[in-house]
């Protein structure tokens, strides 16, 4: 089984889920603002619950997956952010890349703290993982995330439709 890092930042941690983490993570994917883009519906408990494990047993299969974010000061569970290879079925294909991902909720928008994150993470993918590609797919009307994952040097390399939704997939430069 892979350990799980910590990594610190200075306003958060990124960390391994604990099952503790559930209670607030469901209330994170049951936020209509928060699911406008990953989904576009409020998560119920159950799916919440199957994202959560699928979160947690990324890491024993690939080395690599998401992590918590806590809020240093307060010690809150915040969101999440890190990678995954969802096999997803879209073209192109994203199969074999670490696919970079982050929520984060409401309360915690317009701080930066999703490209603190980020950032972080995609810090220790580079190092651990440097031969894989770092990639994201962005609704296009997701202009947080947009500017989020500019600011983290990804690009453009194709747009493209994924359950109904037009997208962006992006490219770590």
């Amino acid at each position: 089984m892979q350990t799980v890092p910590t990594i610190e930042t200075d306003r958060l941690i990124l960390r391994p889920y604990r099952r503790d983490d559930f209670t607030a993570y469901s209330a994170l994917f049951a936020d209509p603002e928060v699911t406008r883009f990953i989904g576009g519906a409020p998560f119920s408990r159950e799916q919440a619950w199957t994202r959560f494990l699928r979160q947690v047993g990324m890491w024993h299969y690939f080395g690599f997956g998401f992590f918590a974010l806590q809020d240093r000061e307060t010690g809150q569970f915040i969101g999440e952010a890190g990678f995954h290879d969802l096999h997803r079925v879209i073209t192109p294909s994203l199969e074999g890349t670490m696919e970079t991902g982050w929520a984060l909720s409401p309360r915690s928008h317009g701080r930066g703290l999703a490209t603190e994150a980020v950032g972080a993470a995609l810090r220790w993918g580079d190092q651990q993982f440097p031969a894989l590609r770092k990639t994201c797919i962005i609704d296009t009307a997701n202009l947080a995330s947009l500017r989020v994952a500019s600011k983290l040097q990804f690009k453009e390399a194709r747009r493209t439709v994924y359950h109904g939704a037009q997208v962006i997939l992006l490219e770590k430069a």
